[in-house]
């Protein structure tokens, strides 16, 4: 539907990543549906999976998804959050990489 592909991730304390459900993504995406426009272009597609618009910033939705996985408590506070733009390849080659 929308023309981007990103991978969300956990990376736990050992440094493993773990796709985030698509319940929390589901969450971050409904609270941000009238809090924020310049995330409104996203869809959550799967486990580790949102789609986005063009004119969603990685380097700001990052933050604000770690953000609001930690107010949540999905977040332990060793872990971080991982955002990725996939290539179209496959889940292994991405362009970008936002990390907090």
């Amino acid at each position: 539907m929308f023309a981007r592909r990103l991978s969300i991730l956990r990376i736990d304390s050992m440094g493993a990543r773990h796709a985030c459900p698509i319940r929390w993504i589901d969450n971050f995406a409904m609270r941000n549906f009238t809090n924020d426009a310049v995330f409104d272009d996203t869809l959550p597609a799967a486990d580790g999976l949102l789609e986005a618009g063009r004119r969603v910033p990685l380097d700001r939705l990052q933050p604000a998804m770690e953000d609001w996985f930690r107010r949540k408590g999905y977040l332990k506070p060793e872990e971080r959050l991982e955002v990725s733009e996939l290539d179209g390849s496959g889940p292994e080659r991405k362009l970008r990489v936002a990390r907090a």
